[in-house]
């Protein structure tokens, strides 16, 4: 199991990511906030290196209360930096977060679905 990765200790908002490996597919799962004190932390993980995200990946974002446009630029990088073959999948958004993905339309670049399991066996 991974370890989870508090935000900078002055930020009055954690972030969690705890990673997993579940079938050959990356799991994130990431709870908090997503905005531009912690979009550094999720884009490490998410872009280790400034590499491209693993082959497989999907991000649980069932425990995520905010996200603004720093998360969803992440994302995006994310979904474009995949290898050939590759896929980035969403798991879990609700409320506010799912909102968020809605307006901006990017569930039509990158799948979503209302749990982690389905998101695996898609």
């Amino acid at each position: 199991m991974g370890a989870s990765h508090p935000a900078r200790a002055h930020s009055p908002r954690r972030l969690t990511i705890t990673r997993r490996e579940e079938a050959g597919v990356t799991v994130l799962a990431v709870g908090g906030e997503i905005d531009e004190d912690t979009g550094t932390q999720f884009r490490q993980e998410l872009l280790p290196d400034g590499g491209p995200p693993a082959p497989y990946t999907v991000v649980d974002l069932t425990r995520v209360t905010f996200m603004d446009s720093t998360g969803i630029n992440v994302l995006i990088t994310a979904h474009h930096a995949l290898p050939d073959g590759g896929w980035l999948r969403l798991a879990g958004a609700t409320g506010i977060v799912w909102r968020v993905i809605e307006l901006v339309s990017l569930h039509q670049a990158i799948p979503c679905f209302p749990t982690v399991q389905q998101a695996l066996h898609a």
